[in-house]
């Protein structure tokens, strides 16, 4: 179930990409002739006006079949994406990109309204409340992994067989109380969907540079609930943050790339996204929130690269015309994209094939 519903989130956020090709194409007089949710074959589909809505069979995305956008008939047709301005034409294709990024800050806004996990060190509006120090990582194959603890605990106490953290319970206290006891065994209560639990973990040398550890990442989490107004500026801080380090993410891998040192273990493709999208499925409401935004916004940053066959790069395409003040012939054009999706498809066999290696290897 849980597959089932990240897969109708992806959907819905392929279709946000395409609403905003066709809002942006309607708002600007083009002829839209089919807005299509899924790809063919057709199961049914409904003409309103000059568009055609169609429900098609291989639901993974949607399409918009804009008038003249591949056409050199249509070249005479006023109404026609050929006969509109570079800056119109741009703006189109720019649509589904910017709607990625403006449905990652409202639903981001909504879940501030409801309440949003943040951190205690939160930088913004508001006051976080309800302050817990929470294990927000749980390195595999450690000592803290092997005992049963699991992200999103809840540390209540942290003690030894000769002593007990008093006072403060937050995450550096924690740490360093684990760090200056790292010859003995540290017993540490958490609570877990509201169940009190303990578990019993010895910290070991190599996981850290400069002392053993259990191989743990606490932090100081509580509630951010906000009135709409700060919900709408803090959603906009957090979309910008996320869009910059997934801007500064992607482009240092692709430069890894060309360089051959490109690691694929922190990327994933479709494979690692199903997985993880379905974990936060599982994880409630600001997971769903959290990684809905995140994949609504590394959308629209991949969209952006000059690829042919990615809204960047029919961008480019439309930039070299309008420097040229002739329009490219359509072999060069279509040859152009069957170059861009042969790219695409090879890095995307690459990265699903170490996403399958790591399943293999749990």
């Amino acid at each position: 179930m849980a597959y089932l519903v990240f897969v109708i989130i992806l959907i819905a956020l392929i279709l946000v990409h395409e609403l905003g090709h066709f809002s942006i194409a309607k708002f600007f007089g083009i002829r839209v002739d089919e807005f299509g949710i899924g790809f063919p074959p057709r199961l049914f589909a409904k003409k309103f006006g000059e568009t055609v809505y169609s429900f098609n069979v291989l639901l993974f995305g949607g399409f918009v079949k804009i008038f003249g956008e591949s056409n050199e008939d249509a070249a005479t047709d006023p109404r026609s994406f050929s006969r509109k301005s570079k800056w119109q034409q741009a703006a189109v294709t720019l649509g589904g990109i910017a709607f990625n990024l403006i449905f990652a800050w409202i639903i981001l806004s909504v879940a501030y309204m409801v309440g949003m996990p943040s951190s205690a060190q939160h930088e913004g509006f508001g006051t976080v409340s309800n302050v817990e120090t929470t294990l927000v990582y749980v390195m595999p194959q450690s000592p803290a992994e092997k005992a049963g603890l699991k992200e999103g605990d809840v540390v209540t106490s942290v003690q030894t067989g000769t002593a007990q953290l008093e006072g403060n319970l937050s995450a550096l206290p924690i740490t360093e109380f684990i760090a200056a006891h790292g010859e003995e065994s540290i017993i540490i209560s958490i609570r877990r969907d509201g169940v009190p639990q303990t578990f019993l973990a010895k910290p070991v040398e190599g996981l850290v540079v400069d002392h053993k550890a259990i191989g743990v990442q606490l932090e100081d989490l509580g509630v951010l609930k906000l009135p709409v107004h700060l919900a709408f500026g803090q959603g906009a801080i957090l979309t910008w943050q996320i869009l910059k380090s997934t801007v500064i993410g992607l482009f240092s891998f692709f430069g890894t790339i060309f360089h051959g040192t490109a690691n694929y273990s922190e990327v994933a493709g479709p494979i690692g996204i199903a997985g993880i999208g379905a974990a936060a499925v599982k994880q409630g409401f600001a997971a769903i929130v959290t990684i809905t935004a995140l994949i609504s916004i590394n959308l629209a940053v991949i969209n952006v690269l000059p690829i042919p066959g990615l809204d960047g790069g029919r961008l480019a395409l439309i930039i070299i015309e309008g420097i040229r003040r002739k329009p490219l012939s359509q072999k060069l054009t279509i040859g152009f994209t069957l170059a861009g999706f042969a790219l695409l498809l090879l890095l995307m066999l690459v990265i699903s094939y170490h996403d399958i290696l790591r399943l293999i290897r749990g």
